[in-house]
């Protein structure tokens, strides 16, 4: 059967857009309920149309080798606080021993660099703040370069949901087992807490100073899409040892 020549080049154009858009999608919660929506995409295909090239030297995270990654990365690990500069203030985190691989995957990407320049692109009232992704081909490009992976859920430790819980989002990508996104976490600020979110994400750290910080930014104004009207930067995190 012949095709004729606009039908064949308007085929490859679209598989090739295909080929060349990755996104990155994590559910979500919603406030009072289990369910999730999506969140803000980043789109590789705006880093690649701009030039920004990936180190393809550099050791990447798969979802083969991630896990062993960790469990080794954590043996030694005695840090358990983190530190954010955001640009309304800072606050300071302290994570679980006792959930390892959300624990080290947090501290290896801050020792990268990777929040820097983030924001807090989701704020919901009364509810949560969460950070860790941006619409910048920076930030995209920090992506690429450290790997694609998924984290295992680590539900079952007790941790539960209360205010200034820190936990992490999971991917909405072939995901039926609720594997975390790790780019990205978010911050209940609920009082006493949001405990319809118990065994559905990953509980790994809390709050343990400047939650005015986080109150304050749970208050700013939003757009239809929950993100801020207004920019709010995580400037610098930093691994207190």
């Amino acid at each position: 059967m012949s095709v004729n020549k606009p039908v064949m080049l308007f085929l490859i154009s679209a598989l090739l857009l295909m080929g060349c858009r990755e996104q990155s999608n994590e559910k979500l919660p919603k406030k009072g309920s289990n369910a999730s929506q999506e969140d803000s995409l980043i789109q590789e295909a705006d880093a690649l149309e701009a030039g920004v090239e990936t180190d393809t030297t550099t050791f990447l995270l798969t979802e083969e080798n991630a896990i062993d990654f960790f469990y080794n990365y954590q043996q030694d690990l005695k840090a358990n606080k983190v530190r954010l500069t955001t640009s309304m203030g800072s606050f300071t985190v302290e994570l679980f021993d006792n959930v390892p691989y959300h624990k080290s995957n947090f501290i290896y990407l801050t020792r990268k660099g990777y929040f820097d320049n983030t924001m807090f692109h989701r704020v919901v009232k009364d509810f949560i703040i969460q950070g860790g992704n941006a619409d910048n081909q920076e930030t995209a490009r920090k992506r690429r370069e450290i790997g694609r992976y998924l984290l295992p859920p680590d539900t079952r430790k007790g941790h539960k949901h209360h205010r200034g819980t820190i936990s992490m989002p999971s991917s909405e990508i072939d995901n039926p087992h609720m594997l975390a996104s790790p780019f990205e976490f978010f911050i209940v600020v609920t009082d006493p807490g949001s405990y319809h979110l118990d065994g559905a994400y990953t509980a790994f750290g809390t709050v343990i100073e400047g939650m005015e910080v986080v109150d304050r930014i749970n208050q700013v104004p939003v757009d239809d899409g929950e993100w801020p009207m207004k920019n709010i930067f995580i400037e610098k995190a930093e691994v207190l040892d």
